[in-house]
């Protein structure tokens, strides 16, 4: 019987992405494999418990909803959860995945909305991005960059340009948290016209940014 290493499963708020907003159920896995320098979820690096698939769909039947994220960590790490992915489109269930980009999303369900990083210069694992996933992405797919200083947008403004990103699939800019802020950010976007959706981390400012489960 197929299981994974998990590290939560919660019931909240969709705080990123064009699904701002919405009730979400998350599936967070353990373990990663990038060390990002603004990482908020170190606690997944290692804590987590093996449950069954059965166990998780029990637990996420809990909650009316059909949304769901499966996240981390880096989800991608545990190469069961594309039978799990699968499993849960057949179901009915809308699928997200938020990943780091740092590994192949080209076997990803092509029912599932890919969220996928590319690494900025301050986050220290640019050398980890996976540049072929980008010819992989849908439009339905999501492109995310976090931006922490005024080099990571010029990097993130030309390496849209480079790759041609702005009509392949959906593209965020978002801000890390504590050293970047959103009016820096937002004044750089409307400065340059660049086609992309700025976002806030939404849950960060509706709890307190410390807490788990949310």
């Amino acid at each position: 019987m197929h299981s994974l290493n998990i590290n939560e499963i919660y019931y909240s708020v969709q705080g990123e992405s064009t699904y701002a907003g919405l009730p979400c159920i998350f599936i967070r896995l353990t373990w990663c494999n990038l060390r990002c320098t603004y990482c908020d979820t170190e606690y997944a690096f290692y804590e987590g418990k093996e449950m069954t698939f059965p166990e998780i769909k029990d637990e996420i039947k809990k909650y009316d909803c059909r949304l769901v994220e499966i996240t981390g960590g880096e989800p991608l790490v545990q190469k069961r959860v594309h039978n799990l992915m699968t499993e849960l489109c057949d179901e009915g269930y809308t699928v997200l995945i938020e990943t780091s980009g740092s590994l192949p999303v080209r076997d990803i369900d092509k029912r599932v909305v890919v969220i996928m990083d590319l690494k900025t210069p301050s986050s220290a694992m640019m050398h980890k991005n996976r540049y072929e996933n980008l010819e992989y992405l849908k439009p339905t797919d999501e492109l995310k960059f976090v931006i922490g200083s005024e080099e990571d947008y010029i990097w993130a403004r030309e390496t849209i340009k480079q790759y041609q990103l702005t009509d392949k699939c959906r593209l965020l800019f978002s801000t890390v948290f504590t050293s970047f802020s959103p009016k820096e950010l937002v004044d750089l976007i409307l400065r340059d016209h660049l086609p992309v959706r700025f976002q806030l981390q939404m849950h960060k400012y509706i709890w307190d940014p410390s807490i788990k489960g949310v």
